[in-house]
């Protein structure tokens, strides 16, 4: 256990971000389930729909440092390709 003050605090933050970023985590990984349950129901208007907000959460997740944005561009990229499979 760490004894000096800034150390404290510093677990306490990371111990935060962490919590933060698992949370966003688990709800882009949702949503790209979405997609991806859309696409093999073969139903296209749902899959569009899922596949806009799965988008919206990637981006997101990038713009507040969860994934990096090649990462992010990679998630995006890979559920366009699975949609546009169906339409």
């Amino acid at each position: 256990m760490a004894n000096i003050k800034s150390a404290k605090k510093r677990i306490l933050v990371n111990k935060t971000k962490y919590e933060r970023n698992k949370a966003v985590k688990s709800e882009v990984k949702t949503a790209i389930k979405r997609v991806e349950e859309a696409v093999a129901n073969k139903n296209a208007d749902e899959a569009k729909v899922a596949f806009t907000a799965a988008s919206k959460l990637i981006d997101s997740a990038c713009s507040k440092g969860v994934y990096h944005k090649n990462n992010a561009a990679r998630k995006v990229s890979r559920l366009a390709k699975l949609v546009n499979t169906i339409a």
